[in-house]
């Protein structure tokens, strides 16, 4: 058996990773990005928790420091795609760092602000930054890990940005309430500075998007993959071991077919995706279930009055139970994302169950809280298991399309949702908006699942022809 080529491969595909614990992820890397996108959701919504004292101390109307963070959302969705087509040659480290550091510039002169006009420009400045780190640290997850395991990555890394939700917001209130607005602001950008000093020092240095060959995990898995068909070809005929050995080093199987080492799919990883129609497909997909959920969020507070008013705490203390609820998601997306597509379907089905059962949440407050936890939990997981999907469409070949069109999707699903929701409002009342989110989101499930069976109908056509599929499995 010719072993020198499988030296040669174990030699330059093994990347400079992150160091990884025994259960194979890197969690000192994935929580300093999980640190990162809990500054960036906090500097988002921000306004949001500061509100009273912000529109007094800049003598402006409520509404008008609402709209900070819609213009935020704006920014985001016109600002992610050029940005990082920009910096794809830059290590995603660096950009990481460097929007970081934006960011926390962006909260201080919002700090200083003197009048309104400053801070919306302030503001800007961040909603770019943001943008922008969205982006890279999306492709910047996929590529610390084999794909087997992004789906618990991408949940770890978000589970800070739904700390931003859950956390964030109640914090920097309190801090608003004892020490003033500015003070909340001024916190957040020791934060934001912090952040980016641990992500220097922690998270090792991402590849250039292009420029060099890729040095991703996903060649170490492949590597290992030709290791493992090298041991099992020894363990047969000698014929067989040639053959097999022989079919790790070139990619070609002794029958014609793929071997592991060029199907990545046989080490659990992910093949580029042929062209980004699947990516545009499941993207507007995934577009439309945020529209209805975000639709009918934009009223949570209307919508749950009821049961909210049985409850110690009332608003608050249901909001709080569906923040909880949304961590939830996160976590079981990450133990069950091995099969994301499914997975993904299912939580988008759950979710317009929820959605639709808010017609009945005045019946009894047991119920209201009861539909309130399934839909934060359904909610909760939707995010990384639709990053994840993304990411798997996009493969190594569009990651970096792939992750910059993430914070657009979702920014465009809340803009959208709470425009047309408000719309079904003014036209048709509150009760209308159970009814027409749950529609929305039932039509984005049937989608995704249509898209989910031609895709594993595409697989096996392509592997009962011997020949590697082109896309990631599911």
């Amino acid at each position: 058996m010719d072993t020198t080529s499988l030296r040669t491969t174990r030699r330059t595909t093994r990347p400079p990773t992150a160091p990884t614990s025994p259960t194979g992820l890197p969690w000192a890397a994935l929580l300093v990005l999980g640190t990162a996108s809990f500054v960036m959701v906090t500097a988002e919504m921000l306004p949001t928790a500061v509100l009273p004292w912000m529109s007094r101390g800049l003598a402006v109307p409520e509404p008008q420091v609402g709209l900070l963070v819609s213009l935020w959302a704006g920014v985001v969705v016109v600002g992610s795609l050029p940005l990082a087509r920009l910096t794809r040659r830059i290590d995603r480290r660096t950009v990481v760092v460097w929007s970081l550091g934006a960011v926390a510039a962006s909260t201080a002169l919002t700090a200083l602000a003197p009048a309104y006009g400053h801070v919306v420009g302030a503001r800007l400045v961040g909603a770019l930054a943001v943008g922008l780190l969205w982006a890279t640290i999306n492709a910047f997850t996929a590529d610390l890990v084999a794909d087997r395991d992004l789906a618990r990555a991408v949940s770890v890394v978000l589970g800070g940005a739904t700390l931003g939700m859950v956390l964030g917001t109640p914090v920097g209130s309190a801090v608003a309430e004892a020490i003033g607005w500015r003070g909340a602001f001024w916190g957040l950008a020791v934060a934001a500075v912090g952040a980016a000093i641990l992500v220097r020092l922690v998270v090792p240095s991402g590849r250039a998007a292009r420029g060099r060959a890729p040095a991703s995990v996903e060649a170490a898995g492949r590597a290992d993959a030709s290791r493992r068909a090298g041991a099992t070809g020894r363990a047969g005929a000698t014929g067989r071991a040639d053959a097999s050995g022989r079919a790790g080093a070139s990619g070609a199987s002794p029958a014609g077919g793929s071997s592991p080492a060029a199907d990545p799919t046989a080490a659990g990883e992910q093949a580029p995706a042929r062209g980004i129609r699947p990516i545009a497909v499941l993207v507007g997909l995934v577009a439309l279930v945020l529209v209805g959920h975000y639709g009918a969020y934009t009223y949570v507070t209307r919508l749950v009055e009821v049961p909210a008013a049985a409850v110690p705490g009332g608003i608050g203390a249901v909001l709080l139970l569906f923040g909880i609820a949304s961590a939830v998601g996160v976590v079981l997306a990450g133990r069950f994302g091995a099969r994301t597509a499914p997975t993904l379907v299912a939580s988008a089905v759950a979710t317009g169950l929820a959605v639709a059962l808010l017609a009945v949440v005045d019946v009894h407050p047991a119920i209201g809280l009861a539909v309130v936890v399934l839909w934060g939990v359904a909610s909760g997981a939707l995010p990384a298991l639709a990053q994840t999907q993304i990411l798997r469409v996009a493969g190594t070949a569009h990651r970096d399309l792939a992750g910059a069109l993430i914070p657009v999707v979702f920014n465009l699903g809340i803009a959208i949702g709470a425009a047309l929701a408000s719309a079904v409002v003014g036209g048709l009342g509150l009760a209308a908006v159970p009814p027409a989110a749950a529609v929305t989101v039932a039509l984005a499930a049937a989608g995704l699942w249509a898209a989910t069976r031609e895709r594993r109908s595409g697989r096996s056509a392509v592997s009962g022809s011997g020949q590697t599929a082109p896309s990631a499995r599911g």
